[in-house]
């Protein structure tokens, strides 16, 4: 068991290292397929769009038919969106509207504002260029292309792509199957009488919060007693259903502390004192399954409810991302110009709950202990510090805003 102090990135590297992606493939309905992670590379059979077709409310024309502008061309037909047109006649213009194929013979659109209707005919105020106002067939997805690739978590927008080139369904991995528990037997539920010691289990909410936002399927085993045959037939219990095992509390070293021995009895355990504040005890391992199957990762958080939840979106996000089969799991920061001073860092590496001011400065909360997870809720971000960083007021420092944090 490891107890030195370890850099952050060595600890973050070492998770994602460890992390085994989920191999089962599932076919759903496009229109269920939020949040889930492409299993294949989606390659689009059609060009989008299909046909050329008119980016503007207007006329479709022949350039050769217009010498100068203020010719009068009869209006030939009319092509709403939804239908086809008939070839162009020579010294005609098409009706044309938003989306609607370009006829053959036109090589361009002049937009309605730009012409003057005089009978059955329209007086053309603009000499146009070939192609102006045409959206040429393919230009936003060629056939062939690949459209979405394997191992990106599918957004709205992705969806809205899939069902451009007509996916119906969609192949993705199968949900990560997390359980998650609390130890601490000072802990007791909301609705519950709060006895003298006792606190209520805030912990429990957040991280099943984080579990499912990242779409896992999240078992919550409730708070288990501060015991250590409790505590191993827990994780026995977790391990035969569940690709990992969350839990917060109890990795630290106190003879209350259950964790550690347990995990270690019922599989292998490597524990860290990461160089991070908050959340310096971050332990890792792997539970056996006592019915032989693969077993669950495990990743054990501190139980201070701030330390907990940053442990969580910068340790546990990115290894259960990876897990996912999800590529690209790590957050982008944002140079920002800092708003405060903070003159005495620590010797570890810092993220401070901080806020994006109106004018685009980066603002603290007053109170960074690692037990008030008021921060959590002002802030929108966090200020990743190096160790032992001054920052002055009008620095530029590293955010990392919850956009990159928590979905």
């Amino acid at each position: 068991m490891n107890t030195s102090l370890r850099p952050f990135e060595e600890v973050r590297d070492a998770l994602l290292a460890a992390a085994e992606p989920v191999t089962a493939i599932e076919t759903v309905s496009t229109s269920a397929a939020l949040g889930r992670v492409l299993a294949a590379d989606q390659v689009s059979g059609l060009n989008v769009p299909p046909l050329d077709n008119s980016h503007m409310d207007g006329y479709a024309v022949s350039t050769a038919d217009l010498p100068a502008a203020g010719t009068r061309l009869v209006i030939g037909q009319r092509i709403p969106a939804g239908s086809v047109g008939r070839t162009l006649a020579r010294g005609t213009a098409a009706r044309i509207f938003t989306g609607a194929p370009i006829p053959a013979g036109a090589d361009a659109v002049v937009m309605q504002e730009l012409c003057e209707a005089d009978g059955d005919g329209v007086v053309i105020n603009h000499l146009p260029k070939p192609g102006e106002w045409v959206r040429r067939a393919g230009e936003d997805i060629a056939q062939g292309s690949t459209v979405l690739s394997a191992g990106v978590r599918l957004n709205p927008q992705m969806l809205g792509l899939a069902a451009s080139v007509g996916c119906a369904t969609l192949p993705v991995l199968r949900r990560l199957r997390v359980a998650l528990f609390s130890t601490g037997d000072e802990l007791v539920m909301p609705g519950e009488p709060l006895p003298p010691g006792a606190i209520y289990n805030s912990n429990r909410y957040v991280l099943r919060g984080l579990l499912e936002a990242l779409g896992c399927e999240v078992s919550d085993l409730g708070i288990v007693p501060d015991k250590l045959d409790a505590t191993r037939a827990a994780l026995r219990d977790a391990a035969s259903r569940h690709d990992l095992i969350v839990t917060s509390g109890g990795v630290s070293m106190g003879e209350e502390d259950h964790i550690k021995p347990a995990v270690t009895a019922e599989g292998r355990l490597d524990s860290w004192l990461i160089a991070m504040k908050p959340g310096k005890p971050v332990a890792y391992g792997h539970v056996n399954d006592p019915a032989g199957g693969a077993g669950a990762a495990f990743i054990g958080l501190p139980g201070n409810p701030v330390s907990s939840f940053v442990t969580f979106i910068l340790l546990v996000r990115p290894f259960v991302l990876r897990a996912q089969g999800v590529k690209d799991c790590l957050p982008k920061a944002i140079p920002l110009e800092a708003a405060f001073d903070w003159s005495k860092p620590d010797r570890r590496r810092e993220f401070l709950r901080a806020r994006l001011g109106a004018d685009g400065r980066v603002g603290l909360y007053p109170n960074q202990g690692p037990g008030v997870l008021t921060s959590t809720v002002w802030a929108d971000g966090l200020v990743d510090n190096p160790s032992g960083q001054v920052i002055k007021a009008g620095d530029r420092v590293r955010f990392i805003p919850y956009s990159e944090l928590l979905s």
